[in-house]
């Protein structure tokens, strides 16, 4: 029986959590271990069941912020979080409406905001240590930042300016069930580059999940071309090493998008058994796309099973 789904309290850029009804009937039965190989917000990871769950993410502060959240009480972050939000006068529009803040729902609430978030922003960049404030401190951030996103420039600072929106009621929902779903499962975090994940103790009932940046689309997490064609390239090799062990993997990644086609994807395909399964969705929490009415996108699920 499937879980009730649950959504990501981060707003990760190019979350499947809309994805899910489509992806999850593709995937296998009775699995064992299933990785999250580029976990993100971990909307999938939280959603599929497994006997064992590993969540994998290079961001290393992310990874920090979910172990924070794993061992931690949900109503104790809760009222820390509150006091964040009362420490730096930032809105609650839940509890006080819009009119209070001398803001309405089409601007939103970045005019208001403004200042407390960069205060809290430039404290959290200032702050040295990895205390109970600190992860609190990051979580009010990433809410209360641009389009809920995280990013950080060349030096390792936070460096996105204000959003529009504040800590809702749903957001805090999100937070509540995030933090039961891990503190249920049985799983753990890791922080490695997907080269060096050790798969030579997988076994044929282990699943991998893949969802890198997407080489030919531009959102938060590739704006510095982060992800480049070598590691497009290294990634499929690691994938053909999964196939040759007959471990089971699901890929995401969009074959075109906006005029633009992945030519190392759709040759890699060539000659290949896998089978290929297009996706039907637009993602809404990206502004790049938004700007683009034309915008359109064949995204897809390949699998090796």
């Amino acid at each position: 029986m499937q879980m009730p789904l649950i959504a990501s309290p981060l707003n990760y850029t190019g979350g499947k959590f809309k994805l899910l009804p489509q992806i999850l009937p593709l995937f296998p039965k009775n699995i064992n271990t299933f990785i999250d190989l580029f976990c993100g917000g971990c909307n999938v990871g939280l959603n599929v069941k497994s006997k064992k769950t590993i969540y994998n993410d290079i961001n290393i502060k992310l990874y920090d912020l979910y172990n924070f959240f794993k061992k931690m009480d949900s109503e104790n972050i809760l009222k820390q979080i509150y006091k964040i939000i009362e420490k730096y006068d930032l809105s609650i529009v839940s509890k006080y409406g819009y009119e209070f803040y001398k803001c309405d729902s089409s601007k939103g609430l970045s005019k208001y905001n403004k200042n407390g978030y960069l205060k809290l922003r430039n404290d959290f960049n200032t702050k040295n240590n990895t205390s109970f404030d600190y992860y609190i401190m990051f979580y009010v951030m990433i809410v209360y930042a641009f389009n809920n996103q995280i990013r950080f420039n060349s030096k390792g600072n936070f460096n996105l300016p204000v959003g529009k929106r504040d800590f809702n009621t749903k957001m805090e929902q999100k937070l509540i069930n995030f933090i039961e779903r891990i503190q249920e499962q049985n799983c753990y975090f890791s922080c490695i580059d997907f080269r060096n994940f050790n798969i030579q103790n997988l076994e044929k009932n282990d699943f991998v999940y893949i969802d890198p940046p997407y080489l030919i689309t531009c959102a938060t997490y590739n704006e510095n071309s982060s992800w480049s064609e070598n590691d497009e390239k290294d990634l499929l090799d690691f994938l053909e090493k999964l196939d040759n062990q007959n471990i089971r993997f699901a890929l995401s990644n969009v074959l075109s998008s906006k005029g633009k086609t992945n030519e190392i994807l759709k040759y890699w395909l060539k000659n290949k058994k896998y089978k290929i399964h297009h996706l039907k969705h637009k993602y809404s929490n990206s502004n790049y796309q938004i700007k683009d009415k034309n915008f359109t996108s064949d995204e897809v699920l390949i699998i090796n099973y």
